[in-house]
């Protein structure tokens, strides 16, 4: 809908000044605006007048009485708008040079810093902890808003809401775009030139994203601390496995065997899938283990502590033979999601646009709605296509399901092979960090890629040992590596570690070429992090291809990747609606939340948990109440990521039809296919930040979807049970 200047400039500026907390208001009026409008367009006559005046009003909206007066003002955007096109790409240009040496050099110091905390080696002391919690950009913002900078770019290069990008990037200016279900937008492109985008043209509205806010650089540092701690809580969060007692007081696991909550412990559940003594007892024992830490019933003593042996079952403990009575670690695990929380309140004033952290994490993060994952992810797992894949696990397994069969790995090719052969394998080859980077030409030639491109993608990708699960660090600059960590014990590097470092292998790799490989700098990475984790489950599903076993990618991998989605959707639904309670809470006590503790929401989420089980699981996999969907850590130390993971698995099977397709086109040479894929994953992460239904139609002819992956489940239940599906 077309607005008048005025109009569309009043309200710009109601949301822009709308009381900040420790902050000033705008002291820029609509009679002001006016003013600098025209004495713009006098000096720039034929200047794109609607480009020029969204400029102008959030520059306006971001201005304060301590960067200038309202005469000031108007002399600065007449004296700093650029009209000419070749004029503008020349600023562009240079801001783009100006960040990238910016935040390349800032991901530096940070690397730097976190070191100690991050990787192993001697246990890292206080001032670690307090170095690795410092951010090197928390002034960033205020610099460049004190310098002028900020503005300068806000008012050459404004941002587009979600809706502008959709909308321009379709070039569907009068009718909106459509999204995944087919469904118009009413939003138009305010885009004078009523066309579809260039790569330029995104580029310009990527620039415009650069400065939304004036967060102070306190509540920066004081954020980026907050989250480092939730971060150090988890990675330290160990289970001795081998102290874990069964209620006859036998031992399951090795001695030796130490898993982080909650990815190893789900990852040693998975692999008792396979044929291995005392498979079910495991499980069983491992899902009591995931009960007591989501309940915060575990004694806080035998956390990241070999000194006591453990029964989850009965809760009780045992030091040198003798049972000892230990407090449990009470609602620390919520405490830290509270903390969060609590930041996010800090900044929401700031975000006029997007005032709360749900909305600047979908909205502005994922450029998705969270109304609209949400229905995305209720339609898959409410679907009758659910029981019909339970109904083939439970013919599997020869029993009834249980809970922790959310986590069912017989789909995977790999289960029907021993984790104890594949782990000697592994830490045959890769007793070291080095060994396995010395590795990885060979692994990406064996994907397709050509020797001169494996090298150089491996030149660009450093190994480390992992303190925590392992994680892929990106690089900002195209001058400094992408890092791949992951936990490599003294025996070497393990199963579990090296599927995870495959996973993160993959994430180096998007990395790498989405940044060194991009034409603009601006639109380096992917769409949102879902994009990314899709690309690296991709290299993931080839693990054992690269160890030498045949890839298998059928109609089990169909079901594989529905089930997983199945499982972390429901994981994603608790996360989502634990920050939705927080939110409403605090809207509704009359004190901002303050009658939050940890405790309240610790039965806050467990109360949630259960209601999404009961819902949603226990029709299908039995158990009242289970509280096994608030086991994810990433609720604490990465909040509403998780909707990420299986947002990322709808579009990892949609990228994986599409590579068949691609390899089915190159022929039946292996070699041939091999080389069609790797050339058209090349393509498509060099696509750039599209927004995420752009992106999969340029990738894949499509926008993101279930259906694709529910018609598949429909033919595999088919084939494999040998009758007719829904």
């Amino acid at each position: 809908m077309k607005q008048t200047f005025l109009t569309f400039a009043a309200a710009l500026l109601i949301g822009a000044c709308c009381p900040e907390t420790h902050t000033e208001m705008s002291n820029i009026t609509q009679a002001t605006l006016a003013q600098a409008s025209a004495a713009i367009m006098q000096t720039f006559p034929h200047a794109d007048k609607a480009l020029m005046e969204k400029g102008l009003t959030q520059t306006a909206g971001l201005w304060r009485e301590s960067d200038g007066t309202p005469e000031e003002f108007v002399e600065f955007v007449k004296d700093n708008y650029i009209a000419d096109p070749a004029s503008r790409k020349v600023l562009f240009e240079k801001l783009s040079t100006a960040f990238e040496v910016l935040k390349g050099t800032s991901n530096q110091i940070s690397v730097q810093l976190q070191l100690p905390i991050m990787l192993t080696g001697p246990e890292p002391t206080s001032i670690d902890y307090i170095l690795g919690g410092y951010s090197p950009s928390s002034h960033f913002s205020d610099d460049m808003f004190e310098n002028k900078v900020a503005f300068i770019t806000v008012l050459n290069f404004p941002n587009y809401t979600l809706s502008e990008k959709n909308a321009c990037g379709y070039g569907e200016v009068a009718e909106g775009y459509a999204d995944a279900s087919g469904q118009k937008s009413g939003a138009a492109c305010n885009n004078p030139a009523a066309k579809k985008w260039t790569r330029l043209d995104w580029a310009y509205a990527r620039l415009g994203d650069m400065f939304t806010s004036r967060m102070p650089a306190a509540i920066v540092q004081q954020s980026a601390k907050t989250y480092s701690d939730a971060e150090n809580y988890i990675a330290s969060y160990n289970i001795y496995m081998g102290h874990l007692l069964s209620e006859k007081g036998e031992k399951l696991f090795p001695d030796d065997m130490v898993l982080l909550s909650h990815w190893n412990l789900r990852d040693e559940l998975k692999s008792n899938y396979a044929a291995v003594p005392n498979a079910s007892e495991k499980q069983q024992m491992i899902y009591k283990v995931m009960e007591h830490i989501a309940c915060q019933s575990i004694p806080a003593a035998v956390i990241n502590n070999p000194d006591y042996d453990w029964a989850p079952y009965s809760n009780r403990v045992w030091k040198n033979g003798k049972e000892v009575s230990l407090p449990s670690e009470g609602a620390v695990r919520y405490s830290h999601i509270l903390n969060s929380f609590r930041m996010e309140q800090k900044a929401d004033p700031y975000y006029p646009q997007l005032p709360t952290g749900i909305a600047r994490n979908f909205e502005g993060g994922m450029e998705i709605s969270a109304e609209d994952i949400e229905d995305m992810f209720i339609r898959l797992i409410s679907s009758p296509q659910v029981k019909e894949v339970a109904d083939l696990i439970q013919s599997r397994l020869g029993r009834e399901l249980r809970p922790y069969d959310i986590w069912y790995d017989g789909f995977k090719s790999r289960s029907t092979i021993s984790e104890d052969r594949l782990t000697a394998q592994t830490r045959k080859l890769y007793p070291t960090p080095q060994a396995f980077h010395a590795d990885m030409p060979r692994m990406l030639q064996k994907m397709g890629f050509s020797a001169q491109k494996a090298g150089w993608l491996a030149d660009r990708i450093v190994v480390e040992g992992a303190r925590g699960s392992g994680h892929a660090w990106g690089a900002q600059g195209r001058w400094e590596p992408a890092r791949l960590r992951t936990r490599i014990g003294d025996k070497g590097m393990d199963y579990k570690g090296y599927n995870i470092a495959v996973h993160e292998f993959g994430h180096n790799v998007e990395q790498t070429l989405s940044l060194y490989d991009m034409d603009y700098y601006m639109l380096n990475g992917v769409p949102n992090t879902a994009f990314t984790e899709a690309m690296a489950f991709v290299f993931q599903k080839r693990d054992l291809k690269l160890l030498g076993y045949p890839l298998a990618i059928d109609d089990n991998t169909t079901l594989d990747i529905f089930w997983g989605a199945y499982e972390i959707m429901g994981v994603a639904l608790v996360d989502m609606y634990t920050w939705k309670w927080m939110y409403s809470t605090a809207a509704s006590d009359g004190h901002n939340g303050a009658s939050i503790t940890p405790e309240k929401l610790r039965d806050a989420v467990l109360g949630i948990a259960t209601e999404v089980w009961n819902k949603y699981y226990e029709p299908v996999l039995g158990t009242h109440d289970s509280p096994i969907l608030a086991i994810y850590s990433h609720i604490v130390n990465s909040p509403m990521y998780l909707p990420n993971y299986p947002f990322g698995h709808i579009v990892e099977f949609q990228l994986e039809q599409h590579y068949a397709k691609v390899m089915s086109a190159a022929g039946s040479d292996s070699k041939l296919q091999d080389r069609a894929f790797a050339s058209e994953l090349q393509r498509i992460y060099t696509l750039g930040t599209l927004t995420p239904h752009i992106w999969m139609q340029q990738a894949v002819g499509s926008g993101v979807s279930i259906e694709p992956l529910i018609k598949a489940v429909n033919h595999a239940v088919a084939a494999l049970s040998g009758g007719s599906t829904i």
